[in-house]
């Protein structure tokens, strides 16, 4: 069932959004070469917690972490681990979210560790642009099918493999609520957006080809080929001439 938010709702959710939102330039600082994505962790949960949020994340159907560190060519849900240190060249993938007062948000970034490749630059950069190309299509009465054709024709008309068998959800007291957003299809398919519908769009692309597996750990998704994975998401909520994107 599909949950369309009230102006007041809405508000609630931006305030958790912004929470998000200042643990993504606190954790930016602390991505260097020599860092553990536990440390990083640690930050995000002392945040949080001393925010009066809840890590969403943290033991959500099992998960072990308050957030996701996914790196290279990790998808996502990459588990942080004391013994998983940064190293100049790697990318990583952070996806987190809290739940403040009932309401939750959920945003992911792609960050760089010291001097990556121009490759991995490129990756990074037409990642967070397949978000803003999808977009476009997003406002009340429009398809979803729209958005979703978008980011794929994006990140496929310049070599990249876009994720198949994770989407965008919507989001609210739930942490994944409906629909789910997928990140290809086509034009004019799908339910039509609704305004006061908050949607989490998160792009999840590869260098390489599309199809991934679980590791052993249950959690963590890579790619088959080893090639190298960027993920960009943001909270947002339908308008009735676009959106408004909550977590940036």
């Amino acid at each position: 069932m599909i949950s369309i938010k009230s102006a007041k709702q809405v508000e609630l959710m931006r305030k958790s959004c912004a929470l998000t939102r200042e643990l993504f330039d606190i954790l930016e600082k602390s991505i260097k070469p020599g860092v553990s994505t536990k440390h990083l962790d640690k930050i995000a949960y002392d945040f949080y917690t001393s925010r009066g949020a809840r890590p969403n994340f943290l033991n959500y159907e099992g998960y072990p972490g308050s957030i996701c560190t996914s790196v290279n060519d990790e998808v996502v849900h990459g588990i942080p681990n004391k013994r998983c240190i940064l190293k100049d060249g790697d990318i990583v993938s952070i996806d987190m979210g809290c739940e403040l007062d009932g309401w939750n948000s959920d945003a992911a970034r792609t960050f760089a560790v010291g001097n990556i490749s121009e490759e991995a630059k490129k990756l990074i950069d037409v990642t967070k642009e397949c978000f803003f190309e999808g977009i476009k299509y997003v406002k009340h009465g429009a398809k979803l099918g729209d958005v979703s054709a978008a980011i794929q024709n994006y990140a496929e008309s310049r070599g990249y493999g876009v994720v198949r068998d994770l989407v965008g959800h919507g989001i609210g007291r739930g942490l994944h609520e409906d629909p789910s957003v997928p990140n290809f299809g086509k034009a004019g398919r799908g339910m039509k957006l609704i305004a006061g519908m908050t949607l989490a769009i998160e792009p999840m692309i590869t260098a390489g080809d599309y199809h991934v597996s679980v590791l052993d750990d249950d959690w963590t998704i890579v790619t088959d080929d080893g090639s190298l994975a960027a993920h960009y998401e943001n909270t947002i909520v339908v308008t009735r001439s676009g959106c408004e994107i909550l977590t940036l």
